[in-house]
């Protein structure tokens, strides 16, 4: 059997709705007595599949886009109806809140969770990414594959590789003067500074676009980024005064920033992480790994589906109605299987993910500490 490891959080007991769970294929054990990983898996994936839920469901999406092309359009006649008015600035948080929730769409669509074909799901992906939300769609691809094929492992993963947050005790280490200063401090930092993480993600679009790296379709990318940020500040500067246009800019891009990395940030940080060399099978590479979020209505609707994270890394092409579904079947599969499955409320995530940061920061400029990954493995 692959190595595994700990759990990373609180350890979540099979549970469900009042709808019966589809039966969970069983896998027998081999003549040595052990499971194979594939056929663990392969046996999930039946299942959910033979529940329906890999179906599209393009209804779904469909309304979702046309309630915030609604969304949209009303912030629009405000900011005309409201001009030269502070209250703007309700519209501008309004406005970071409706181009997340396009983030998501564009975000479900670069899985093939939208449509069945693959063009049309980056045709869709490509233009909510570009033209309506200002991040390059090219670059999220390349970044957001990478973490799904290695989630969590170091050296891998991008989502875990060194930038203003250490996420590695060696990594915090290599922190000198302030940068160590604010490194002991980050998780109590990280938060705050989502609120630069929306500009971080246009820099980071445009980067790539006029970049030497190999981008698809770059200038189909380059026209739409160039027209939707051009148009956009075009707009607010000549409809505000310079001061208050300054401002709608920074409250839209907090709120923008604050709310992706809010949704993004509960799923992974403070789990196990994975050595390089670790040969660990898929299910429990993603199931160790991910935490998933106790899940309302709300919840569903704030997060995008990403509090199903579990069930997003098992099933990356699956629709976001399917995912609660999936959750009871992946709980129940989980428990026969004895792979502890992390479930959380969205506060404890929040409060998991700073605690993580704030302890890996202890080896800020140096200092002694035991590095999560290798605790995990008992090194």
């Amino acid at each position: 059997m692959s190595d595994t490891l700990p759990d990373g959080g609180a350890t979540a007991q099979p549970g469900g709705e009042a709808k019966a769970a589809p039966r969970v294929v069983r896998t027998r054990p081999r003549a040595d007595g052990r499971i194979n990983p594939t056929t663990e898996y392969s046996g999930l994936l039946s299942t959910v599949r033979d529940a329906g839920l890999l179906r599209r469901r393009t209804g779904f999406y469909y309304t979702m886009f046309a309630v915030l092309v609604l969304a949209l359009g009303g912030i629009v006649t405000g900011f005309v109806l409201l001009g030269d008015s502070w209250f703007q600035l309700l519209l501008a948080a309004a406005l970071g809140i409706v181009l997340t929730q396009f983030a998501f769409l564009a975000h479900e669509a670069s899985h093939r969770q939208v449509f069945e074909s693959g063009k049309a799901n980056d045709v869709a992906g490509r233009t909510l990414a570009n033209l309506f939300v200002g991040i390059s769609y090219s670059w999220w691809m390349t970044k957001h594959s990478r973490h799904h094929a290695n989630p969590n492992v170091l050296g891998k993963d991008p989502d875990i590789e060194r930038d203003v947050i250490s996420f590695t005790s060696e990594d915090a280490a290599r922190s000198r003067g302030l940068y160590a200063w604010l490194t002991r401090r980050q998780g109590y930092a990280f938060f705050p500074l989502l609120l630069l993480e929306g500009i971080n993600l246009h820099i980071h679009g445009f980067r790539t676009v006029f970049g030497r790296g190999k981008v698809d379709k770059r200038w189909v990318e380059i026209s739409m980024l160039v027209t939707r940020v051009g148009l956009y500040l075009a707009v607010i500067f000549w409809a505000l005064p310079l001061g208050m246009a300054f401002a709608f800019l920074g409250v839209q891009m907090g709120v923008f920033g604050l709310y992706m990395g809010a949704s993004f940030a509960p799923n992974h940080k403070g789990m196990p992480l994975l050595p390089k060399e670790a040969r660990v099978d898929f299910l429990r590479r993603q199931v160790l790994t991910s935490r998933s979020i106790k899940s309302t209505w709300l919840t569903d609707l704030y997060m995008g589906g990403l509090n199903y994270q579990v069930e997003h890394h098992l099933f990356p092409n699956m629709p976001r109605p399917a995912l609660r579904r999936a959750q009871v079947i992946a709980k129940e599969y989980c428990a026969t299987h004895q792979i502890p499955y992390t479930e959380t409320s969205l506060l404890e995530s929040y409060g998991i993910v700073v605690r993580y940061l704030n302890r890996v920061g202890l080896s800020a400029g140096g200092d002694p500490f035991d590095c999560p990954a290798a605790s995990a493995y008992g090194r």
